[in-house]
C-alpha cells in the first residue's frame, strides 16, 4: 500500500508539473546562497522579450556584464534581450538595470532588487555587478521557451565571506584541452570564484609551451601510456596502452587568460620546483644531478628523485621559463609547488654536497631553502610574489612568499606566525 501511496504521488507530482510548464516563478536559493535575502509582498517582475538590460554608458565593463546577463537568459530561457545604454531620461519600465554605488561598502559586493517595473543590480565595482547576475542567473531555471517566467520581488544584500575564492585544476598528470579549461572557468564564475590555479607542469606531463626550451614540450608533454590499476605506491604498474600528450602554446594561454579576466578570475600558473620535475629533467637531463643514466617522463603516479640540482645553470633556466610566464599571466603570484621533493639526488651530488657547506646550510632542508630563496628572488625582480605549498616551510620560510597549506592546519598557522 506504501509502495502504491508513493507511485500515485508521483503521478500526480508529474501532472501538476506539466500542468504548469508555461509559467515559472523563480527562486532565489541559490549556491552560494546571498547574506541576505528578504521577498516583498508586492507585484512579481515579468520577464518579456521586450525586457531590456541596461548599463551606464561608457561603462565598457558593464557593457560586458550586460552581454553576458542576456547571453544566460537567452541559454535558460530563449528569450533574446536588448541592450542598452542608461539616458537621461526616465528609466523604461520593464528593464534590468546595471549600474555602480560606491555607498555598498564590500569591493565585491551587490545589491539586486527586484520590483515590479524594473530589475536593479548596484555594485561598488563591476566585479560585484557580475556577481549579482549570476545570482539572478542561477535563480532562472533552464525551462520551457515561451513560458511566462515571473521574479517575485526581493531585496538580496551580498557579499563574498572570503576575498581569495580559487579552484584547483591539474593538467600535468592528466591534460585537458582549451575548451575543457574554459569551461571550468565558467563553473568558476557561476559560483561566484574569483581565482584559478591551474597546475601546468608535473612529473608525468609539462603542459606551457617555453618557447627559449621547445623540448620541454616536444619532449615534457609526452608520455607513451599511464599507469593503471592504482592502489598504492608499491603496486605493479599496469599499463593503459594509451599514449598521453598534449600542452597549451603560447596563443592557447592568452585566449585563456582572456577568458578568465571577462568573468573577473585570476590565474595563478604553478610550475613545480624543485620535486615533481621529471618532466622537465627528461627534456633537459642537465638540470638533473646526473644520478641517473637516462631520464623519462613518467607514466606512474608517486614521489620520484627526478628533482632539479640546484646549480647556477639551473638558476638560469628558471630565470628564464618565468620571463616567459610572468609575461603570460598578469596576476601577482606564480606558484612554484616546493611539496614533495625528495633529497636522494641531492645526498648523491657532490656539487650538493659542497654547496651545504659553503653556505653552511642545516642539511638537505637547508638546501631546499636556499632554493626557494633563489626562486623567490627571480620572481619578486619580475614584480611577481611566490606562492608555494606548505613544504616550503621546511629548512625557513623565503621572507616574501605565501604558503599553501594541503597538509592540514598546522602550515598555515606556522606561515601566519612568521608573517
Amino acid at each position: 500500500m506504501r509502495k502504491l501511496n508513493q507511485v500515485l504521488f508521483a503521478v500526480a507530482t508529474l501532472t501538476f508539473t506539466s500542468c504548469n510548464t508555461q509559467k515559472e516563478e523563480i527562486n532565489y536559493q541559490v549556491i552560494p546562497l546571498p547574506q541576505e535575502v528578504v521577498v516583498n509582498q508586492e507585484t512579481p517582475f515579468t520577464l518579456q522579450e521586450t525586457t531590456k538590460i541596461l548599463y551606464p554608458e561608457g561603462n565598457e565593463l558593464l557593457k560586458r556584464n550586460a552581454e553576458f546577463l542576456s547571453g544566460y537568459i537567452k541559454e535558460a530561457t530563449g528569450k533574446e534581450l536588448d541592450i542598452a545604454t542608461i539616458t537621461s531620461e526616465s528609466t523604461p519600465p520593464n528593464a534590468i538595470v546595471l549600474g555602480l554605488d560606491k555607498s555598498i561598502v564590500e569591493k565585491e559586493g551587490y545589491e539586486l532588487t527586484v520590483s515590479s517595473r524594473q530589475i536593479t543590480i548596484n555594485g561598488q565595482t563591476p566585479n560585484g555587478v557580475f556577481y549579482g547576475i549570476q545570482t539572478l542567473r542561477k535563480s532562472i531555471p533552464a525551462i520551457v521557451a515561451g513560458a511566462k517566467i515571473t521574479l517575485p520581488a526581493v531585496t538580496i544584500k551580498d557579499y563574498p565571506r572570503f576575498s581569495y575564492r580559487g579552484m584547483h585544476l591539474d593538467v600535468g598528470r592528466h591534460f585537458f584541452p582549451v575548451e575543457f579549461v574554459k569551461e571550468y572557468i565558467d563553473l568558476l564564475a557561476l559560483h561566484n570564484m574569483n581565482t584559478f590555479h591551474w597546475h601546468l607542469t608535473e612529473d608525468q606531463g609539462w603542459r606551457i609551451e617555453i618557447k627559449k626550451y621547445p623540448r620541454l614540450t616536444s619532449v615534457g608533454a609526452y608520455r607513451p601510456y599511464t599507469q593503471t590499476g592504482y592502489k598504492h605506491f608499491h603496486a605493479p604498474v599496469i599499463p593503459d596502452g594509451v599514449e598521453h600528450q598534449g600542452f597549451y602554446t603560447q596563443e592557447d594561454i592568452k585566449e585563456i587568460v582572456a577568458y578568465a579576466e571577462q568573468r573577473y578570475i585570476t590565474i595563478i600558473p604553478e610550475i613545480e620546483l624543485p620535486g615533481h620535475s621529471s618532466a622537465a629533467v627528461a627534456a633537459y637531463p642537465e638540470l638533473s644531478c646526473g644520478i641517473k643514466k637516462e631520464y623519462e617522463v613518467v607514466k606512474n603516479f608517486g614521489i620520484f628523485d627526478n628533482v632539479f640540482c640546484p646549480k647556477e645553470t639551473t638558476f638560469q633556466f628558471l630565470n628564464d621559463v618565468f620571463t616567459e610566464v610572468a609575461e603570460l599571466f598578469p596576476g601577482k603570484y606564480i606558484h612554484i609547488g616546493g611539496d614533495e621533493c625528495p633529497k636522494a639526488a641531492w645526498k648523491q651530488c657532490k656539487h650538493c654536497q659542497q654547496l651545504i657547506k659553503n653556505l653552511k646550510l642545516k642539511g638537505e632542508s637547508g638546501l631546499q631553502s636556499y632554493f626557494i630563496h633563489r626562486v623567490e628572488k627571480i620572481l619578486n625582480a619580475k614584480g611577481k610574489q611566490l606562492i608555494g605549498w606548505d613544504e616550503i616551510l621546511e629548512g625557513g620560510l623565503a621572507p616574501n612568499s605565501t604558503v599553501m597549506s594541503w597538509r592540514g592546519e598546522q602550515g598555515g598557522i606556522k606561515a601566519a606566525q612568521a608573517g
